[in-house]
């Protein structure tokens, strides 16, 4: 009787203490994506096996109001993920970057906006003014990231990086580079399609 009651006294701590993923997100048991706090890491990397699948993602275009643009959009594509805002320091340091992984690596990867807490007329001017060479998302509630199961909305700037299966492979809670973006989107675009 006392094992079992040890045993179920473990077994209630574990569930209290949240055992079970262990980890910083990726795949549920469904094999949807859910976020889980990083623990202070500001970039995390999912290997194929690892990774959680990213639907329901759409939302109103930024400079095309009244038109949607949906993840599904870009099936078999590898998709990089920004979540940026016109008034944020460091989207406006990364928007370069953003643009030259796009033009570097063409019809390979698509680069999508998620633009959040802003106005559409200032973001559409940034848009413009800046020449950005891809699709935002205008979602000023930042409604859309609710398809990020667990994201925080209120990380901005973030980049999240998609597979060929639309599979999270990489998040970034911090501003990008070209040079540290562009190797990993890389690496995930010549991944065979089905990669597990």
């Amino acid at each position: 009787m006392a094992r079992v009651l040890a045993a179920s006294c473990v077994a209630a701590l574990m569930l209290v203490a949240g055992c079970g993923t262990g980890g910083t997100g990726g795949g549920s048991g469904d094999g949807e994506y859910s976020f889980v706090s990083p623990g202070g890491k500001t970039r995390l990397f999912y290997p194929p096996g690892e990774r959680g699948r990213l639907t329901g993602l759409n939302g109103q275009s930024l400079l095309n109001p009244g038109k949607k643009i949906r993840l599904s959009d870009f099936r078999g594509q590898p998709v990089v993920l920004n979540v940026w805002g016109s008034w944020c320091g460091p989207c406006r340091s990364e928007i370069d970057d953003l643009k030259a992984v796009q033009s570097q690596l063409g019809d390979q990867v698509r680069v999508l906006g998620i633009n959040v807490r802003d106005e559409r007329s200032a973001a559409s001017d940034f848009v413009r003014n800046h020449g950005v060479n891809y699709p935002s998302i205008y979602s000023p509630s930042g409604r859309a990231l609710l398809a990020l199961d667990g994201f925080p909305r209120s990380t901005v700037p973030a980049t999240i990086v998609l597979d060929r299966q639309h599979r999270v492979a990489a998040v970034y809670l911090t501003e990008i580079t070209r040079a540290g973006l562009l190797p990993k989107v890389r690496t995930i675009a010549q991944e065979p399609s089905g990669a597990k």
